[in-house]
Formats: structure tokens, C-alpha cells, sequence
């Protein structure tokens, strides 16, 4: 489980999170949503470990992110915007290295499952280096997954997949769920975040503006889909009027 209490962050005299509390519980899709500029990859980073709140609490599966970092981040498997990758390693070598990290125990079967799982077999022993984004995704992706954390972090995870890649991402988040884990995950694709979720966090201008299961932000925002409801309880309507 992941639970943030009163988050605030900011940069000079720009405030990018602004007092955001919020729980991501086991066995369920948590999305995190919000325009450029809400907050939403500030607060992200804060709880990867990237970043240090000004003030609030972040807990990864009772382990406090700023008091013990690293214990936090071994109870997690983190994708992040940017994917990171060594290009002179492939990514049967990435999982290797980060499963070393982790001391994970019968590595070797666990790189095969993930070859597998991700369908990785054609490049998995080829270097990154010139990787089209989608190959560069699956092999974030397995490197996060190496320890089979109970807690996955997923920022924009189709971002540059094609069609079937797309779908054998979301039947694996969809797997994940029903293995008990919690899944947090930001995407701008509504159908993928409404087909996905359980529940969304809607962040702008550092805030919470709503929260709630997609019927739910349906029926608070009187839309129809859930694209609508984002622009209404957002004000980017407003905005844009």
C-alpha cells in the first residue's frame, strides 16, 4: 500500500503540490491524472525518492520514504517518464543488474519469466542502444519488475507501444491486480484509465480537485465519459471559454 499525507512541494515562488493526501491500496489500479503542470510528476518524483517534500509523509508498505529511502524503494517497481536505459547493455543484462541489486534469488529463471512474460525473446540479447521506444518500455519495464515488488508505479506505461504491445500492457496490469499488488499508474489516455482503474486521483495546480471510481467522477462532473468529466472537474473547460 501506498499512502501520501499532506504533500507539499515547491520550487521558489511556484508551489507544485500543494497539501495532496491520498492512498493506493493492494489488489487494486490507482490512476493519477491532471493536466501539464498539476503537480502530478512532482508528486511522482517525490515518492520514487527523487525528490524531498517540504513537508508531508509518504509511506511505501509502512516503510517512510524520506527516513528510509531505500527500504521504500525495494518495496517498489518504478517506470518512470524517462526510461533510463544503459545502451551498451541488453536488457537481459539490465535485468541481471538490477536483479543483483535487489538480491534476488534464483535470478536466472526470473529473467526467462520476464523474456517471456514481456515478449522480449527478439531483443532480449541485443544492446539498447538505437531500441524504438516500445522496446525501450518492455525493457524498463522488466528491469522494474525483476524483484516482483508489491507496489508498481507506471508513468505513462503504453507511451510508444503499438497496438498489441498496448493490449499485453494492460493484461498485465490487469495480472498484477488480481496478484494483490498495488498499482499506481498516470496515463492521458481516458479509455485506457476508465478500462483500468478501480480508482483516480484527479490532480491541478498541486491540488486535489477529485477523487473516486470512473462512475463515480461520471456522475460528480454530470458527464458522460470520463474525457468530459476530466475537462469539467479540471476547469479546463472554463479555461477554454
Amino acid at each position: 500500500m501506498i499512502r501520501i499525507e499532506d504533500l507539499h512541494k515547491r520550487f521558489g515562488d511556484v508551489v507544485a503540490v500543494d497539501g495532496i493526501s491520498f492512498e493506493a491500496p493492494d489488489g487494486q489500479v490507482t490512476g493519477l491524472l491532471g493536466p501539464n503542470g498539476a503537480g502530478k510528476t512532482t508528486t511522482l518524483r517525490m515518492l520514487y525518492g527523487l525528490m524531498r517534500p517540504d513537508c508531508g509523509r509518504i509511506e511505501v508498505d509502512g516503510a517512510e520514504v524520506s527516513a528510509d529511502p531505500q527500504a521504500a524503494q525495494a518495496k517498489m517497481g518504478i517506470l518512470p517518464d524517462s526510461r533510463g536505459l544503459y545502451p551498451r547493455l541488453t536488457p537481459r543484462e539490465h535485468l541481471r543488474y538490477f536483479g543483483q541489486l535487489h538480491g534476488c534469488a534464483d535470478l536466472d529463471a526470473r529473467i526467462d519469466e520476464l523474456v517471456q512474460l514481456l515478449d522480449m525473446g527478439a531483443i532480449a540479447d541485443r544492446r539498447s542502444e538505437g531500441f524504438s521506444q516500445g522496446e525501450r518500455v518492455k525493457t524498463a519495464l522488466g528491469r522494474a519488475l525483476v524483484h516482483d515488488p508489491a507496489n508498481v508505479i507506471l508513468d505513462e506505461p503504453t507511451n510508444g507501444l503499438d497496438v498489441m504491445a498496448t493490449r499485453a500492457m494492460r493484461g498485465l496490469i490487469r495480472r498484477m491486480r488480481e496478484e494483490g499488488k498495488c498499482v499506481l499508474f498516470s496515463s492521458h489516455i481516458m479509455q485506457e484509465v476508465s478500462a483500468l482503474c478501480d480508482r483516480i486521483i484527479i490532480i491541478s495546480t498541486g491540488r486535489i480537485v477529485a477523487a473516486g471510481t470512473p462512475d463515480e467522477l461520471r456522475e460528480q462532473s454530470g458527464c458522460d465519459n470520463l474525457e468530459d468529466a476530466f475537462v469539467t472537474l479540471t476547469g479546463l473547460d472554463e479555461e477554454n471559454t
